[in-house]
């Protein structure tokens, strides 16, 4: 082996360790970014790029599935790449299409238990990926294991359009009142049509770019949604990649936990003495840590500062 290749594993090893023991998001979506511009960077074909980074994307399911990121949302193809020639949409779409294919066929599949759910207006796809979408998701409709959600002729404000006119329908037929349409109501008719995807917790875009590219805007809103952007085009992602990716997560997690519990013992403070359990009780109403890790962040808090150390009765 190489002395890069030593390096890298070490490294890999490394953000592997730092990351164990903390938590792992529940919900990860990626925008694949870059798979043209890897092609150019070798002098090929378009179709290159897209082969080798449908190659990384069945890669990244192993590693997050793996680490334990139970659901996985992937940007395949938006509203705005059917501007794209006609030549490299067909290469594109025949390419889902074998993946769809050979997921259903691929025994990670049921190991896993993977249900796959297509998002975006799948009627706007031909007529043979439409018909790989749904056998795929019809295969998998029973599984609960892990989740897959492909982003498909996808468009976040399309999205928000659609769930207005669904619930436009409901109300004039009687089914929906205006006083029952509240941010659960929207949820409930986002995209896929079966049921809605939740909140995400990460974000990753590839390529070098840093905006979010009109991708799940209300699963990502209000959400305290991580974001990493990171140089590599897609098909040149690794899996270290993936770890700062969750590293950064873990990090932002870890600031939004201090917070709340910096908030709550000023809180208590003010009616005297904070008692530890008291801190404990009301901060599970918002954040899910144990009693051992809340009392390392009450440490971490008041380290430096005494009189919050002075206000807890430890």
């Amino acid at each position: 082996m190489s002395l890069t290749g030593i390096l890298y594993g070490g490294y890999e090893k490394l953000l592997a360790s730092e990351i164990r023991g903390k938590p792992i998001p529940s919900h990860v979506a990626i925008i694949m970014d870059g798979n043209r511009r890897f092609a150019k960077k070798h002098g090929l074909s378009q179709y290159y790029g897209h082969l080798k980074g449908a190659d990384s994307t069945e890669k990244v399911l192993d590693w997050s599935f793996n680490i334990g990121i139970k659901q996985l949302t992937v940007y395949a193809f938006s509203t705005e790449n059917f501007d794209r020639d006609d030549d490299e949409k067909s290469h594109i779409f025949d390419l889902i299409g074998i993946k769809f294919d050979k997921i259903c066929s691929d025994e990670r599949t049921h190991k896993h238990r993977m249900r796959v759910r297509v998002i975006g207006n799948i009627d706007m796809l031909p007529p043979n990926l439409q018909s790989s979408a749904r056998r795929t998701q019809d295969i998998t409709k029973n599984y609960d294991g892990v989740y897959l959600n492909v982003a498909l002729a996808y468009g976040g404000r399309q999205e928000l359009v659609d769930a207005t006119r669904s619930m436009a329908r409901k109300v004039k037929n009687g089914k929906l009142s205006l006083k029952d349409i509240t941010e659960d109501a929207i949820s409930k008719n986002l995209y896929p049509s079966g049921g809605s995807v939740p909140c995400v917790d990460l974000i990753i875009r590839t390529g070098g770019d840093e905006r979010i590219s009109n991708f799940l805007p209300w699963q990502a809103n209000g959400n305290e949604c991580a974001a990493y952007f990171c140089a590599p085009f897609w098909p040149e992602f690794r899996r270290i990649d993936l770890l700062r990716a969750i590293r950064t997560y873990q990090t932002r997690e870890h600031e939004r936990q201090k917070n709340t519990v910096m908030r709550i013992v000023r809180l208590l403070s003010y009616y005297g003495k904070v008692e530890v359990e008291d801190v404990y009780r009301i901060s599970r109403r918002s954040i899910n840590v144990p009693r051992k890790e809340l009392v390392k962040i009450m440490h971490e808090l008041t380290y430096s500062n005494p009189i919050m150390y002075n206000m807890i009765k430890w």
